[in-house]
């Protein structure tokens, strides 16, 4: 069950007239994040199951190409920002995984999971599923994973204090002065300013940058029932209920109309193709859509401009993959956190909005605290039992919300859309 899109040619036709500053600075921030901390997440990942380089290259490959790969392909033909990614609690899943199970059953249980994934694309499922869960609720797990980007910028300020007060004085000077935020975004300035400064301060090594071209692997899968039990069902629950349920929540949250059973329906062919390189699976990239769906991109129709480019520079650092290590550790960390922040400031607003000014106020409270609090059970994240905390509260301490929900939708299910929607509002 795949939704209709506009279609590759209109978008391709319309990119250059949204190919702005505000759009490669905002796409180049989403890729600035992918390649630097989860990177470095993945390489702790693999020391800790004994990979070879070569395996190493070939995951990170995986990953960042196809994942570039799929967001091109679904951000054009859908025009929204969806950018396509490998889920990175879902490799941290894996990382407790290979200490007693081997990297072809590992990959084995990858394929397996992009199968289950895929069935339940096409079935629909997941996208009624997400109709029913109440939009405050959804939000309120979105905030509580936001809500670490949010408070890095107050880290970062004392990791590197100057090296954070010149990148938020550039942030804040450009913001300050609407006509030329409209024309520069302030947070290519804080990219610009920061790197500048990484260099001048010395915080920033080049001298480690070096190039090779990716030499990809093919492995063969190995299915067992130790590896289908332990890895399977956590990880394609990270993929749809925490990663993508993430995406389409501030999706939703922006006035977009996202495409949940081609997104889900995707998340398992490319954890498919990608589980055979080696990585974890595919999926909606939760905090990356939050940058790249950013008001301050653009106008909505042309957000999806952002996602192409940090789809394309995935796949250039995909193609380089054995110079990853290098570029993880050119840039400090603290620089790359405040980044992030700053660029997901009006988007973490718009989330608590979302989630406290209306219905389900308890629910998405408890959804938040349980996702802020990094709860795991049975290998699952705190993002999903956020979810099935704040749904399992407002079932019992808010019917009254959900009976009002259930009335409207009953409603828009029998009126014309037009009607509908004003009886909604």
């Amino acid at each position: 069950m795949i939704e209709r899109g506009p279609g590759f040619l209109p978008s391709i036709k319309a990119l250059p007239s949204y190919l702005t500053l505000s759009a490669f600075g905002y796409g180049a921030t989403a890729w600035l994040f992918a390649v630097t901390g989860p990177f470095l997440i993945f390489v702790n990942v693999a020391k800790q199951g004994n990979l070879s380089m070569a395996e190493l290259n070939s995951w990170i490959f995986g990953g960042y190409f196809f994942g570039g790969v799929f967001t091109l392909f679904v951000a054009l033909y859908y025009r929204q920002p969806l950018p396509m990614a490998f889920t990175i609690p879902g490799g941290v899943l894996i990382g407790t995984s290979l200490l007693h199970l081997s990297f072809p059953e590992i990959i084995g249980a990858y394929i397996l999971t992009g199968i289950l994934i895929t069935v339940l694309g096409f079935t629909g499922v997941i996208k009624r599923g997400m109709e029913w869960l109440p939009m405050p609720i959804m939000m309120g797990m979105v905030s509580g994973v936001l809500l670490p980007f949010g408070v890095g910028i107050a880290t970062a300020s004392t990791q590197a204090p100057l090296l954070s007060a010149l990148t938020i004085a550039a942030f804040l000077a450009v913001s300050c002065v609407p006509l030329v935020a409209k024309r520069f975004p302030p947070v290519l300035s804080a990219i610009v300013v920061g790197l500048l400064g990484a260099t001048v301060l010395e915080l920033a090594n080049w001298q480690m940058l070096t190039f090779q071209i990716a030499q990809p692997i093919i492995f063969s899968p190995v299915f067992t029932l130790p590896a289908a039990v332990e890895v399977v069902i956590p990880l394609a629950l990270t993929v749809i209920a925490i990663q993508n349920a993430q995406g389409i929540g501030i999706l939703l949250n922006s006035a977009y109309r996202p495409p949940v059973n081609s997104v889900t329906t995707i998340s398992g062919l490319g954890s498919i193709v990608m589980g055979f390189l080696g990585c974890q699976s595919t999926c909606l990239a939760g905090p990356m859509t939050g940058i790249v769906a950013n008001p301050n991109v653009g106008p909505k129709d042309g957000r999806y401009v952002a996602a192409i480019v940090t789809g394309v520079l995935w796949m250039v650092f995909g193609l380089f993959s054995p110079v990853a290590t290098a570029v993880s550790q050119i840039l400090p960390a603290s620089l790359i956190n405040l980044l992030a922040g700053l660029a997901l400031i009006s988007v973490l607003v718009a989330c608590f909005n979302a989630a406290f000014a209306g219905k389900f106020r308890l629910g998405a409270l408890f959804s938040f605290m349980i996702t802020v609090s990094g709860l795991t059970i049975f290998n699952i994240g705190a993002p999903f039992w956020g979810l099935v905390g704040g749904v399992a509260i407002s079932l019992f301490l808010e019917p009254g919300d959900f009976a009002e929900l259930a009335k409207r939708r009953a409603m828009a299910s029998t009126v014309p859309p037009q009607e509908a929607a004003s009886a909604t509002r």
